[in-house]
């Protein structure tokens, strides 16, 4: 008897997709190119915001804690933007998965878009398919060692480019690479490009497929999103099966030639059904069609088609597609309401904010004359470029006496404040009452904000005292 153990893992096989061309394949390229270009480029893009301000159109400023989105600067308190962004960008993944599949997947997600830059590095310089098997295959040479080596060479310099080209998404980009080529960067620049690097050159020229397939959660989610209506790439076996040879008059279309094999990123074979590794992209149907041309065959026997349609064709009907369904309209509503709260806030933002936080200690001071004294601390916040000066009140209290810590002889009604520019401002001031105002021992104050040419701002805090028996 064997004592051999079985493994529970299947060894990987790597995956060697055959050049292919058809207008889906039109379609990847065009798609891979506008990403690429809006990656690289975009943060070359200048936006004039006046002077000492960053001119980049879209950055993440960390340090300055700061996200400029050409026209609009957001703020850290101002995540809540940050967040509707993120929502808008779900529910629309939804929508198109409900609707065409992984169409993300298969054109636009990060990973695949650079997959397809490093293969084609890769078959540019070893060939398509075949030439690629074998030269892995062969034992070391002077040419295959010359081809290796110009093959990662190209992969680390796209790598270094996209890590350094990452980072500018969150510095001012040109001086960053001057920066980086000039030796005065700072070490945590230096990390996060190497960082990117060896994540980009791993993921794209290595991982490949096995990302898509055992990384990422997505794969395992669409199930969920898609139904009967869902256009998916799907098999026509009801017209490929049986198999066989061209020739064979009792045989199906499917002539088993492998071209939708061969030409699969992740390596299935979508005659055995939609899989989870299939990532829409249409590969396929462009190898099927090509090959059923070639036969004088109709083509798609493999195409983008929901079940429900491919049921319709198999029974003779013309094939019908409902984008307009359940959960479409249920996608589509939610997007529409969350963008038009995303762009109400936007048209209604004020440049100014107000924070009022009451001192913990102590919490209230008596004064004579049966006066009672509380600290707050006010923070302005002014998003514009000039210095913006208000006026600080207490609503509906006119009994109300306001100063300016360290101020107390200029104590009135009403103390005037100034907003430094594009920046937060933070007083310390001292509201007075009279202590008979109080009633159980607290009192609520609305200090109001006037002034910079917008509406009132109005924030509400507690006033303290002592709490009789």
């Amino acid at each position: 008897m064997s004592t051999q153990e079985a493994s529970l893992y299947e060894s990987h096989k790597k995956v060697y997709p055959r050049a292919v061309t058809g207008r889906f394949r039109s379609l990847k390229w065009a798609v891979m190119g506008v990403c690429l270009a809006f990656f690289y480029l975009m943060p070359l893009v200048r936006w004039d915001r006046g002077e000492g301000v960053p001119d980049q159109a879209i950055l993440m400023d960390l340090a300055g804690q700061r996200v400029y989105l050409f026209g609009l600067e957001f703020w850290p308190q101002e995540i809540y933007f940050v967040t509707g962004i993120m929502v808008l960008a779900m529910l629309l993944l939804f929508l198109a998965t409900a609707l065409f599949g992984r169409v993300w997947c298969g054109y636009a997600c990060p990973q695949t878009v650079w997959t397809d830059l490093f293969v084609m590095v890769e078959r540019w310089i070893e060939g398509d398919r075949m030439e690629r098997i074998r030269l892995d295959r062969a034992g070391w040479s002077w040419s295959k060692l010359r081809k290796k080596a110009a093959k990662h060479g190209i992969w680390l310099g796209i790598a270094v480019a996209s890590g350094c080209a990452f980072v500018g998404w969150f510095a001012d980009a040109p001086r960053l690479s001057h920066r980086l080529v000039h030796g005065t960067a700072s070490l945590t620049d230096y990390g996060f490009v190497a960082l990117l690097t060896s994540t980009t050159y791993l993921l794209g020229g290595f991982a490949r497929e096995q990302v898509c397939t055992y990384m990422c959660p997505w794969p395992r989610i669409q199930s969920s999103l898609l139904d009967e209506h869902s256009r998916v790439v799907s098999y026509q076996a009801w017209r490929g099966e049986p198999r066989g040879k061209a020739s064979d008059s009792t045989a199906g279309d499917c002539i088993d030639c492998l071209a939708c094999v061969q030409v699969c990123p992740t390596g299935i074979d979508i005659r055995d059904g939609h899989q989870m590794q299939c990532i829409d992209c249409s590969l396929c149907v462009d190898a099927c069609d090509s090959m059923m041309t070639k036969v004088n065959r109709e083509p798609g026997l493999i195409r983008w088609e929901s079940f429900t349609g491919q049921t319709q064709r198999a029974a003779g009907l013309p094939a019908e597609w409902r984008p307009v369904r359940a959960r479409t309209v249920l996608y589509a509503a939610l997007l529409l309401v969350v963008a038009g709260v995303m762009l109400t806030g936007l048209t209604l933002r004020q440049p100014y904010h107000m924070e009022v936080q009451h001192d913990r200690q102590p919490l209230f001071v008596a004064l004579s004359g049966a006066r009672l004294r509380n600290g707050y601390v006010v923070k302005l916040s002014n998003q514009t470029r000039g210095e913006q000066i208000f006026t600080l009140t207490v609503a509906d209290h006119p009994e109300v006496v306001l100063a300016i810590a360290g101020e107390q002889d200029g104590a009135v009604h009403h103390i005037r404040l100034v907003a430094e520019p594009d920046g937060q401002t933070v007083y310390h001031i001292t509201a007075s009452l009279p202590q008979s105002r109080l009633n159980g021992g607290t009192e609520t104050l609305t200090f109001v904000l006037s002034g910079g040419g917008r509406p009132d701002i109005r924030v509400s805090d507690h006033f303290f005292g002592p709490v009789w028996p």
